[in-house]
């Protein structure tokens, strides 16, 4: 009798977690998302890179699935102040991380995270890639990147570069040019590339490596110089500016731009969001958007997208290595 009463007790307790999994909240965003405003984390500030990108589609998005998707800013520490609170969201579809190069970057800069760059997060939607540009202020005199290295190796150290903070793609990028030109810059952080253009027009600091999202609003701007771009051959995206591996032999830098999601997003919510900002991006108005932006749109599945973070992490933590950046 005493076993009868134990094995149906044990019936019922199973009944009940069963019935408690399926109306969870996420069981029920996995079949209905989204029900609310959805969140997308920039972990930078306004005028940065990711900050551009994400409201170049969030119109587009919150339309097209239904609900308003708002762009927040949380800066700080080269991005890993946003990226960590998006790592310990819900995964529950309301919460995503526009991310970039920088992503992976940190991984391998930073010896204490929060976070893991890999495990903790799952590609959402692929956006594409952007070459970065070599810019100074007008006033300085070089006008190529021969002239700048020639000029940075006769006064060591004398010399600024500002970046979008410790661990972002900008500093990363500079910081690998410095190695690889055998040149010594002082490195300025700021909390984001908006901030880091900021430096270069008022003087304080000689040069940013800027990806073309952020650099060809000031492609004809009489206050900034392009020196060279990031890409492996001439960028149609700025006609006549030489790549920089022309001067310094093997410089290649490009970054790829996505959403990510907290690992455990319900694959449902993932393939969803794939689909819709698959959808945007043939649009010929974003289509345009990105053109202006220096975006090269690409096409990838979710999991296309992890196996390129897990290539990719791989293949920055060898840049970190050979440029010898260290957090400041």
């Amino acid at each position: 009798m005493i076993a009868g009463l134990i094995w149906r007790i044990r019936i019922v307790a199973t009944l009940l977690l069963g019935v408690s999994t399926f109306f969870s909240p996420l069981a029920q965003s996995a079949e209905n998302w989204p029900s609310k405003p959805i969140k997308i984390i920039v972990p930078f500030s306004p005028g940065s890179v990711q900050d551009a990108l994400a409201r170049s589609f969030s119109n587009e998005l919150g339309a097209a699935l239904g609900e308003a998707v708002i762009v927040e800013n949380k800066a700080g520490a080269g991005g890993t102040v946003g990226t960590g609170i998006v790592a310990k969201s819900s995964p529950d579809g309301y919460t995503f991380l526009m991310a970039a190069a920088s992503h992976n970057i940190n991984g391998s800069l930073f010896s204490k995270l929060s976070f893991d760059p890999i495990k903790d997060f799952t590609g959402a939607a692929y956006i594409g890639t952007s070459s970065y540009v070599m810019m100074t202020n007008s006033e300085f005199p070089a006008k190529s990147v021969a002239e700048f290295i020639a000029l940075a190796k006769a006064n060591p150290g004398q010399y600024n570069y500002a970046s979008a903070g410790n661990g972002s793609a900008s500093h990363l990028a500079m910081a690998y040019f410095d190695s690889m030109a055998g040149i010594q810059l002082v490195h300025i952080p700021t909390k984001g590339t908006g901030d880091a253009i900021a430096e270069l027009l008022a003087g304080r600091a000689q040069a940013v490596i800027a990806a073309n999202v952020a650099a060809l609003p000031f492609a004809n701007d009489s206050r900034i110089r392009f020196l060279g771009v990031s890409s492996e051959k001439p960028s149609p995206f700025v006609p006549g500016v030489p790549p920089i591996g022309n001067t310094v032999k093997g410089y290649v830098f490009d970054s790829w731009f996505g959403l990510l999601a907290p690992a455990g997003t319900p694959q449902d919510i993932i393939t969803k969001m794939q689909s819709q900002m698959s959808k945007i991006l043939k649009q010929p108005e974003i289509i345009e958007r990105m053109k202006r932006q220096g975006i090269e749109i690409g096409r990838l599945t979710p999991g296309e997208f992890n196996q390129l973070l897990v290539g990719d992490y791989v293949r920055m933590a060898k840049v970190v290595k050979a440029s010898g950046a260290k957090p400041e």
